[in-house]
Formats: structure tokens, sequence, C-alpha cells
């Protein structure tokens, strides 16, 4: 017999951050909303990704700002409690139990289905649980993919028998390996070898390209390697693995570089990319192409799909892999969907309009957890002038200003504004230092909300903060 099918507004598949906010919204919309789970409630972000990355780093940050205040330095002289670190981390994602998002999701009124869900032609949706029961779903308005990303490994003969580790290894190990290489020189590597280092690892980052987080401006790179080094830490530029061996089960790994040299290490992280979850969800069933990408507009519906039924929110639609991002398309997206089924006839999607994820191309915030740390908005300067605009650049240089010095002794840092010289205001913005983090937010609203530089002139910062950084800019730029 056929299973009874059920019917929803809305089925979600994927219940990571993206997937519970466009449930969220949707819900909100007044619409009924299915989520479907194969692992855990909550995703990548709450067990293997963010959550835990920055449990981990902020214990390291702590001490290393600690020691460049006297008075204090000599109080965290010694090594990190590894033991305490593991435990903090482990509180953080819950013991990897979802039972409190679950919770979260039923006080909502969002349906929880386990099990993996596949598309079974338009609006239609087959899971299949662990006991390999199958239920069918439909859905009346739309239908939300939301399944993330994994880490993307390179084709290297026998790396499966390695075992290499990828972000989920490397944010959720509670043992510190002897000798741990990093195989990349993006984000996870650089939060990772951070974090890695200061548990007592001896790591050595191997970048193929000429240096460390080479999509932002070129100092930051520079400043976050400098800091490795000094950590203990090698930083390997040009250096591209060809082929790796673990020749017994608990043994070493060997790397083997172009050129022939090799390297030993007890594990190894490989952080290359990442690749769209979407390999056996029944792309095939609606005419996309399985493991692909989804192209979509700026409401997040996708775009080679007939009827307008389909959304892609988040990494798999490849315009901005970072969770704030994938939940800023998810509002967007689940007040997109629930306007559309109320039948609104015409929706707010010029730029920054209710149902547009502009910010996805004009202001992509972000902040890597390093040593020092490193915060940007917006266009780099060579993305602008690529863009064909007519752009200025301005530096300053973080340790003069007077919140900076008093932050810690030997500050180091750089900040950078791209002024759009015909329009008047800021297009991107880049800080790294200790604590610039909590700088993003004005850079990020200066850029979104496209102020003038003659209005930003009357935003005065308080004295004496970092923050001061931004007079400094705005009057580097007057002259």
């Amino acid at each position: 017999m056929m299973a009874a099918t059920e019917e929803y507004d809305v089925i979600v598949l994927g219940a990571g951050p993206v997937g519970e906010n466009v449930a969220d919204r949707t819900r909100a919309a007044g619409l009924s909303t299915v989520i479907v789970e194969s692992e855990l409630v909550g995703g990548e972000c709450s067990y293997w990704a963010c959550i835990p990355s920055k449990a981990l780093l902020r214990p390291v940050i702590a001490r290393a700002d600690a020691r460049r205040l006297p008075g204090l330095r000599q109080a965290v002289d010694g090594p990190l409690e590894n033991a305490a670190v593991f435990g903090r981390r482990d509180e953080y994602v819950a013991h990897w139990k979802d039972d409190g998002q679950v919770g979260w999701l039923d006080s909502i009124g969002v349906d929880l289905v386990r099990g993996h869900a596949r598309l079974a032609g338009p609006k239609r949706v087959a899971v299949t649980d662990a006991d390999g029961q199958e239920r069918h779903l439909t859905a009346r308005h739309a239908v939300a993919v939301c399944t993330g990303s994994d880490a993307a490994l390179p084709d290297l003969p026998g790396l499966a028998e390695v075992r290499p580790w990828t972000s989920r290894e490397a944010t959720s190990a509670s043992a510190v390996p002897g000798r741990l290489a990093v195989v990349g020189g993006g984000v996870v590597a650089t939060e990772m070898a951070t974090a890695w280092q200061a548990l007592g690892s001896e790591v050595t980052v191997l970048v193929r390209g000429s240096g460390l987080l080479e999509r932002m401006e070129p100092f930051v790179g520079e400043l976050v390697a400098k800091s490795l080094t000094e950590a203990g830490a090698q930083v390997r530029t040009g250096a591209s693995v060809t082929g790796v061996q673990r020749e017994t089960p608990d043994g070493p790994v060997t790397l083997t570089l172009a050129g022939g040299e090799r390297l030993e290490a007890d594990e190894v992280l490989f952080a290359t990319g990442r690749t769209p979850r979407t390999g056996d969800i029944g792309l095939e069933t609606v005419g996309l192409e399985p493991g692909a990408w989804l192209r979509v507009d700026d409401s997040c519906r996708v775009s080679d799909v007939p009827g307008g039924w389909l959304y892609a929110v988040g990494d798999v639609n490849h315009r901005a892999l970072m969770t704030h991002q994938g939940k800023y398309q998810a509002r967007v997206a689940g007040a997109a969907i629930g306007a559309r089924a109320q039948g609104v006839p015409l929706l707010e999607t010029d730029p920054w309009g209710a149902h547009a994820a502009t910010a996805d191309t004009a202001a992509v915030p972000q902040v890597v957890f390093t040593d020092p740390e490193v915060a940007s908005v917006g266009l780099t300067a060579a993305q602008a002038e690529a863009d064909g605009r007519r752009v200025r650049v301005v530096d300053y240089d973080l340790a003069r200003v007077s919140g900076a010095a008093l932050y810690g002794e030997g500050y180091r840092g750089q900040a950078r504004m791209v002024v759009d010289l015909d329009r008047g205001h800021l297009i991107g913005v880049t800080f790294v230092g200790p604590g610039v983090g909590e700088l993003l937010h004005s850079a990020t609203v200066a850029v979104a909300g496209e102020v003038p530089l003659e209005r930003l002139w009357h935003a005065v910062p308080a004295f004496p903060t970092i923050s001061e950084v931004w007079l400094r800019l705005l009057e580097t730029y007057r002259g």
C-alpha cells in the first residue's frame, strides 16, 4: 500500500540555523510548517562549526589578551587546562544532544520529522527514517532546501584510509595531537591552527597559495601569519599536498608535497573548502543536477524550477557561506514565502527591499577569531576596483589609537576603509587587531546603510576606545 501523504504549507529540508529560521518566519506568517532533519536539530553550526570552534578559541584569545597586560601576564604564563577547555566546549554543544532545539521547534509550532529527505517531484518530499520506513509530505506553497554544505576533500589516493580531520573533527576532538598539519589557508585553517597550537600541538600550516586569508585585504593574512609564527606554528606558503599515507591505524600521517618533500604529523586537517549537501536529495526529480549548488534569485527562490515553489537558503545557494548570512537569507526567504502564499501581487525585491537578500553581495560581515582578530564587511579594495568602482582607500595603524594602546602592550593592528567616490559612502571596511570583532557591526551599519561620509563624521566615538579608529580614518580621508 502507498503511505498516506501529509500536507503542509511549507516543507523545510534541514534543521540547522538556516532551516530553523525559515521555519520560524513561515510560522510567523501563519503557514503550517514541517522541518526534516537526518542528524541533530541545530545543524553544523551548533555542533561542529561556529559554536564549538569559538568555545575552543575563547580561552586562547583571553589568555593572549592577558599576556599583553603587565600585572596580569604573570598569572597566565602556564599552559591552558585542556580538560576544562574541552569541557566548556562540550557544554556549549549540549554534549551533542538536541533536546533544547527540538523543544524550541515545538514551542513555535513547527513539526519535526527525523530522517533523510528527498524531493519526489514538484512540492513532494519522501522521508526515510532510520528503520527504513518512508513518509510522504506535500507542500501547498513551498519547499525550502536548507541542507548546508560538507567539507570538501581533495582527490588524493588513500585519503579515506588516512582518516583526515575535517572541520568536524577539529572542533569536536578532545585529545591534542602532538603534531598537527593544517592544509589550507582560509578561515577554518587559521582558526583551528590558532586553537590547536595554543592547546599544545606543534602546528604546520600548508598553504597552496601565497598567503593566508587571501580573499581579504593583503595585510590581514600577513598579520595573522606573523602571530601564528610567533606562537610557534610554521606557516608554509606555496606548499601543495600531492600524497598522504598512514602506514598503521594508530601511526603518524606522512604528507608528500609537490617537489617530493615529505612531512610527518600525528593528524592532518584538510580545510580546503566546502561542497553542497545536495547529492542525494532528489534534485533530478525536478530537473536539477544532484550535487550542484542551487542558483537562486534575491528572494532565494530557485531560478531553474518552474512554478516558483522551490527555495534554496544558506550554503546550498553558494551566495555567502556563513551562518549569520544564511540566517539573514532565511528571514528574507521566509518573508517572501509568506507574502506569496498570501497572494501579495508585488514583492519588495528591489535592492534592500524586504524580500531581497541584498547584503549577500553588498555588505557581508565576517569575523575571523584568530589572534589578532579579523573583522571585515563589504568589498576589499581589489574587489571594488575589479567591479569598476572609482574608489579611495584609507588606511590607519590601529596601534596609534589610544584605546588600542590601553587594550594591551605591543598592540598590532590595521584598519582600512574603501570609499566609493561617486556615491560618497563606504563600500568596504576591514579591521585586524586584538578585540576588533566588536567594531564590525558599526562598519556593517555604515556599509549597509550607505551612510554618507559627511553624516558619519557626526558619529562621535567614545574616548578612549578602539572605535576611535573611525575618527582617525575620517580625519585621514578629509585631510
